[in-house]
């Protein structure tokens, strides 16, 4: 199992922290900002694919040039470079 702890950019939330297991995300824990939305948004990708999950997140924006569902993508593909 991998855990990815994450610092994003330019949202509201202040941690991102990802379990992925076998290449599927297992587990979202996103710290601050809306609380439904991060909830939301973790149920929805638990138990999709690391790549399923950049491929309908990444690019998403809100009221910056990201948002929580794009830098949940972000903190999964820094995961796949290292």
């Amino acid at each position: 199992m991998t855990t990815i702890s994450y610092i994003p950019i330019g949202i509201c939330a202040d941690k991102i922290e990802i379990e992925v297991q076998d290449n599927i995300v297992t587990k979202v824990n996103i710290v601050g900002g809306c609380q439904g939305n991060s909830e939301g948004l973790a149920r929805l990708i638990e138990g999709m694919s690391v790549e399923e999950v950049i491929v309908r997140l990444e690019g998403i924006k809100c009221q910056q040039e990201t948002s929580c569902p794009d830098q949940v993508a972000q903190a999964l593909k820094k995961m796949l470079i290292t």
